[in-house]
């Protein structure tokens, strides 16, 4: 099958460090290549992959500090996939809404999956007029604010099965993976952590826009058992995860998914989080982590955490969350959407 995988330019695929979308394009695209299909990925001049790369700007926008209308070089990616869209069998979008307007109505089969949140008022009226383009939800909670977009299948993430392995050692802190800002909860991990008498080590982007809120409430909240180690990349997760007697996600706000609760999975480190968005689609509580609802049901559960099994983790994560699971997936509805184009 000719695929065509487009990414957004925001990172490299895969990111050199935090990045979950672009993390999972590549392993998606990685997986498609591997079982034998002829993949094109439309990405940053930076990015690595086995597939074909059509570089659309030379580096990661992040990364490029010349850049300040981040639109025109998206603007620019679209206009190339225009031009090679009869090439390919399906065209396959990670750009949220970018491509509804034109390749819509265009005879290659298209569909998007959407990574992020979609609670967004502004998203409303832009899915009431376009109800036919096919849609991939990420999972079934990320849903419930648009039941009018075309869902086609929820496809949950997954990882290349070896690319994060349980570690030996000791498993003696807590452990904090993603990015510093108010919804993704570091405060509350950090209070967990010390009412528990608990190191906590955290792992962590900080962007721009959350500078502000890290130096004015966590920066004081640091010290005294509390490590900010910054951004870490795959290299370093299976140590740190696999070091971790849990990682906390004490979360305020739907998480579409939740790509760091399988990374712990894979490295057989139970989870600990709040019962929001995605969360319960993903963990099974008392299997392979624990669901609350607050800080102190957080702190209260974790008396359970010995009596988790990393290897039936483990042993979960393989039967779920694998990229070969993930791209079969994506296999199936690709097959159905040409197939439909067809018979149209």
């Amino acid at each position: 099958m000719r695929i065509a995988q487009i990414a957004p330019l925001h990172e490299a695929v895969p990111p050199k460090l935090y990045g979950g979308t672009e993390r999972v394009v590549s392993f998606l695209t990685e997986e498609l290549t591997a079982m034998g299909h002829d993949v094109t990925l439309f990405a940053s001049g930076d990015s690595v992959t086995s597939a074909r790369l059509t570089a659309c700007w030379p580096q990661a926008l992040r990364l490029d500090p010349a850049i300040r209308d981040p639109i025109a070089p998206h603007m620019l990616m679209m206009e190339q996939v225009a031009r090679a869209a009869e090439q390919f069998d399906i065209l396959h979008f990670h750009m949220d809404y970018w491509p509804f307007t034109y390749f819509s109505r265009q005879p290659t089969p298209m569909l998007t999956t959407m990574h992020g949140r979609l609670d967004l008022m502004e998203l409303q009226p832009v899915f009431d007029a376009f109800p036919k383009v096919p849609i991939v939800s990420i999972s079934n909670n990320q849903r419930l604010p648009l039941p009018q977009a075309h869902y086609v299948r929820t496809v949950l993430h997954g990882l290349p099965e070896k690319l994060l392995t349980p570690q030996p050692g000791p498993r003696d802190y807590f452990a904090f993976l993603g990015r510093i800002c108010p919804e993704k909860g570091v405060d509350k991990a950090i209070r967990i952590a010390r009412a528990l008498n608990v190191p906590l080590k955290i792992a962590a982007k900080i962007d721009k826009v959350d500078a502000e809120y890290f130096e004015r409430e966590i920066v004081p909240m640091l010290g005294e058992g509390v490590e900010l180690i910054g951004e870490i990349n795959d290299r370093q997760k299976p140590a740190f995860l696999s070091g971790a007697r849990a990682l906390l996600m004490p979360i305020d706000w739907p998480e579409p998914f939740g790509l760091v609760m399988i990374e712990a999975m894979a490295c057989g480190t139970p989870v600990v989080a709040f019962r929001r968005g995605s969360v319960p689609e993903v963990l099974e509580d008392g299997l392979t982590g624990l669901i609350v609802d607050d800080e102190h049901e957080a702190i209260a559960a974790c008396a359970r955490l010995p009596e988790m099994q990393h290897d039936r983790i483990r042993r979960r994560f393989e039967e779920r969350f694998t990229a070969r699971r993930m791209a079969e997936d994506y296999l199936d509805i690709y097959r159905a959407l040409i197939e439909a184009k067809k018979t149209a």
